[in-house]
């Protein structure tokens, strides 16, 4: 596994490379992240951003920050931190674990996993990469 920050805290972001777009995942500690998936429980979770284009629905799961990120680069990357204050940690966690599982709407422009992220930290969803 290729990473920037080998270090995260829990309720950090985590921005993951992909080829064409960056994936983003909620660190919760212990090893562990929450991001959306596709809802196709065949589909790798590799494939997030470009298979849910198409599907429009997504899981959040949590899953192993190593098991997500595969053979990509990724940092944690608190980005809007100097425009937003973040919640506390404990609150960021609690509400996140409340999503585990659940079925969410995705769309690319307007509730991709940028914003499913920054919601959870900074309780606005944020996302300049679209």
């Amino acid at each position: 596994m290729a990473q920037g920050n080998c270090h995260p805290q829990p309720g950090d972001l985590i921005e993951i490379d992909r080829p064409c777009y960056q994936h983003w995942a909620l660190y919760l500690g212990d090893g562990y992240v929450l991001n959306v998936t596709p809802v196709d429980e065949g589909a790798p979770s590799l494939s997030v951003s470009t298979l849910s284009i198409f599907t429009r629905k997504a899981k959040v799961k949590k899953q192993l920050l190593k098991e997500v990120v595969g053979d990509h680069k990724w940092c944690v990357n608190n980005k809007y931190d100097s425009s937003h204050t973040p919640f506390a940690v404990k609150d960021i966690i609690q509400q996140a674990e409340r999503w585990i599982d659940r079925e969410v709407t995705y769309d690319v422009l307007g509730n991709n996993c940028e914003h499913f992220v920054t919601r959870l930290r900074y309780g606005k969803a944020i996302s300049h990469q679209v």
